[in-house]
């Protein structure tokens, strides 16, 4: 399947049922189900209502799902571990490596989501330096952050796609200079994974945690977390169970147990707990199937141009779209208001807190985060998605003057 800007292709949009209720703009904080992810989950639940339920194809079914996210951000599938969610992730990495009084973690505090925040201030009580390094008119301080860096950095964290303002991080930079610094690189790709193009090895990331729920259009309660080879296989999981553990045998039934000296299995795999999260394994089965027949260069290229055109759009009915005209900057995100002028639900603006609530009365989906409202899409938007908006926003517009 292919995408194209003026040549919309009605088969992936008739995927999407959402299409038909309301423009979606709201993939920041969760994609709508298309038709084969719902039937996935449902074949799942009806094997479940019906006793079919076969164990040894689920499992299957998940190390296929593995090998496709692996596939996705160019990683080896051992460098993969399913989590909870993008949070669960971030924290198996932090529990799981041996901190010392006087190390250090830096971090841009405004960008992140709170989730990537409190996790490294509660490093505080065994010594550790939490490094807060400011936004730059809601850009990421990467020159800065790599100047905070020093012997004693052990992580730094950013978002690749901040949630608010929405705009793209520098990864290569940030990888290059903390792979020179021996500096672990853990990003969280939450605004990212699945909608933006992402190369680990080519970026130089450490780690990189992501839930299913967003760019990679499956379900709530199911994440991954990639943790380069060389890195995870020095790290001890906080917290371990049997699928974590080397057994010699990969036919070794789940229940067996190997005996009081045990090895963990290779790289990021040792992370692995317990039963997975079958019905969002199915889900992701599907999804990730879907976004690997267009591709995720295809999709960047796609949805980026989409923003573009919304942005600059936006900036002709005279909007203070965050980050002036579009650009390198710019991904599947769009924020217009002033950064930090409210919350999640109201901004002191009023002229667009009115038109929050009029696009929504008009059944378009958005969000806002801090003030900004928040425009993000995938594969399912188009161009008559954006033209909509536009024109929306310039009778609102109209109407309040």
């Amino acid at each position: 399947m292919s995408l194209n800007l003026e040549s919309p292709n009605p088969q992936i949009r008739n995927l999407f049922p959402v299409t038909r209720e309301c423009v979606y703009l709201d993939l920041g904080g969760r994609a709508p189900l298309a038709t084969p992810v719902r039937a996935a989950v449902d074949s799942y639940l009806d094997d479940c209502m019906y006793g079919r339920i076969d164990k040894s194809a689920l499992f299957a079914t998940t190390e296929k799902v593995r090998d496709q996210f692996a596939q996705l951000v160019n990683s080896d599938s051992d460098e993969v571990t399913y989590t909870k969610n993008t949070s669960d992730g971030l924290n198996m990495v932090c529990a799981s490596m041996k901190w010392r009084s006087g190390d250090n973690v830096v971090i841009c505090p405004e960008l992140e989501h709170p989730n990537n925040i409190y996790l490294w201030l509660n490093l505080r009580r065994q010594g550790v330096d939490v490094r807060f390094v400011h936004h730059e008119n809601g850009f990421m301080p990467v020159d800065a952050m790599i100047a905070a860096m020093d012997e004693r950095t052990r992580i730094l964290t950013a978002s690749s796609v901040s949630f608010s303002p929405g705009f793209r991080t520098d990864m290569a930079k940030l990888g290059r200079a903390c792979r020179v610094n021996g500096t672990l690189f853990l990003v969280d790709g939450a605004q990212s994974v699945g909608v933006s193009h992402t190369d680990v090895q080519a970026m130089q990331i450490d780690a990189l945690s992501v839930s299913t729920q967003k760019g990679i259009l499956g379900l709530y309660g199911m994440g991954f977390l990639y943790i380069r080879r060389a890195i995870a296989e020095t790290l001890h999981p906080a917290y371990i169970a049997r699928f974590g553990i080397d057994m010699g045998d990969a036919d070794a039934h789940e229940s067996d147990f190997g005996g009081s000296d045990f090895k963990f299995m290779p790289a990021a795999r040792r992370f692995d707990l317990g039963n997975y999260n079958f019905p969002a394994v199915c889900a992701a089965h599907a999804s990730l199937g879907l976004i690997s027949s267009i591709g995720t260069k295809e999709i960047d290229a796609y949805v980026t141009a989409l923003a573009a055109t919304l942005g600059s759009g936006f900036l002709e009915l005279g909007l203070p779209v965050c980050g002036g005209m579009p650009g390198l900057h710019t991904g599947q995100i769009i924020t217009v208001g002033q950064y930090g002028s409210g919350g999640d639900s109201r901004t002191t603006d009023t002229l667009l807190d009115g038109l929050y609530r009029y696009l929504l009365a008009n059944r378009v989906k958005l969000s806002m985060r801090r003030g900004l409202l928040r425009f993000s899409m995938h594969i399912y938007n188009d161009m008559d998605d954006i033209r909509h908006v536009l024109s929306l926003t310039k009778k609102y517009l109209g109407g309040v003057k």
